[in-house]
């Protein structure tokens, strides 16, 4: 049975989408969720551009609020983002909560987006892999 981690940022349009997408590309038996603590509603284009380009889109990935997801059971919640940290919603059931913060790659060039995705994959995917005994 999958492990399940949900990744909070605030806009729920870069960072926790990038993150959502590499996990349930790249780590076998876990599956990931992303939301915002105040959703944007869009998925950012250069954030949807570059998945496209490494071939790990989904049309099911969007900006999605916190009310989609904080009913769902998860193994571990990754707040990406300061803000998403410090407001990060008490859940239901007691769950193991971790921060690793990357820098916001909206506003910025299409470069800004790829550091960001290395970096999530270099850094965020194995401590998930490491914690979730995967």
């Amino acid at each position: 049975m999958d492990k399940k981690v949900l990744i909070l940022c605030t806009g729920n349009s870069c960072r926790s989408i990038i993150a959502e997408a590499l996990i349930n590309a790249k780590l076998n038996g876990v599956t990931a969720n992303s939301s915002g603590v105040k959703a944007s509603g869009k998925v950012n284009p250069n954030a949807k551009k570059l998945l496209i380009e490494k071939g790990i889109w989904k049309e099911e990935y969007y900006s999605k609020t916190l009310e989609t997801v904080i009913n769902n059971e998860y193994d571990l919640i990754v707040t990406v983002c300061s803000h998403a940290n410090e407001n990060c919603p008490i859940f239901p059931k007691v769950v193991k909560t971790i921060h690793i913060g990357f820098s916001d790659p909206d506003g910025k060039d299409f470069d800004a987006f790829i550091d960001t995705y290395n970096k999530i994959e270099e850094i965020l995917l194995p401590k998930v892999k490491e914690l979730l005994d995967v």
